[in-house]
């Protein structure tokens, strides 16, 4: 299976920090994610959780396709998930852990999956099915030694830091080996977005 590993390569490799939108209505979305381009991020993932959340990720895409960035579902959970992420237009899917099914079906729908990790046996699944650039969550609970320790028997692996990150310890993780960090509520301080746009 395919994981698609040339997107995140291109999306996050020279931008390492991705932006989630979560639970917000589309125009505040757009708005956020406008924001976080104009900063240098790599990617911009709106989870989707309810029709109302499909319609922000829906209104994202749009405004991505006119500034050519790519926007991704988060919170994909079920190949009905990644179905209705495609239909939306999603670039990737991510998800808070690891489903072959749902990896499975992001392939098949050409969408690069980035899934989440927490241990080595998690990290070794996903490896499994073929995929490098992987979600470790939540970041702020595994501390940034466990990055440097994934590394050592797994070192084509890239991680993205997730969960509990913010502009005060993202140098932090991404220094300890993390790949790109994901942000959320940072967005909407601008003091924040300075201080991590310093990071692209």
């Amino acid at each position: 299976m395919a994981d698609l590993t040339h997107f995140f390569d291109a999306e996050l490799g020279e931008r390492p920090l991705m932006a989630i939108l979560r639970g917000l209505p589309p125009d505040r979305t757009v708005e956020l994610a406008e924001r976080a381009w104009d900063a240098g991020f790599g990617a911009v993932e709106v989870p989707v959780q309810s029709a109302a959340s499909l319609d922000a990720l829906r209104a994202t895409v749009d405004a991505g396709r006119r500034r050519g960035r790519p926007v991704g579902a988060g919170t994909v959970l079920s190949p009905e998930h990644v179905t209705r992420a495609a239909a939306a237009g999603a670039a990737f899917t991510v998800s808070p852990g690891t489903d072959p099914a749902v990896a499975a079906a992001s392939a098949t729908a050409g969408l690069a999956h980035l899934p989440g990790v927490a241990t080595a046996t998690d990290v070794q699944r996903a490896v499994g099915l073929g995929l490098r650039w992987l979600k470790a969550f939540p970041a702020s609970l595994l501390g940034p030694g466990w990055f440097g320790a994934m590394h050592g028997p797994f070192p084509q692996v890239r991680f993205v830091a997730t969960g509990g990150m913010d502009a005060g310890n993202a140098a932090g993780y991404l220094a300890a080996g993390a790949a790109a960090v994901a942000v959320g509520s940072a967005l909407e301080d601008l003091a924040a977005v300075d201080r991590l746009a310093a990071l692209a």
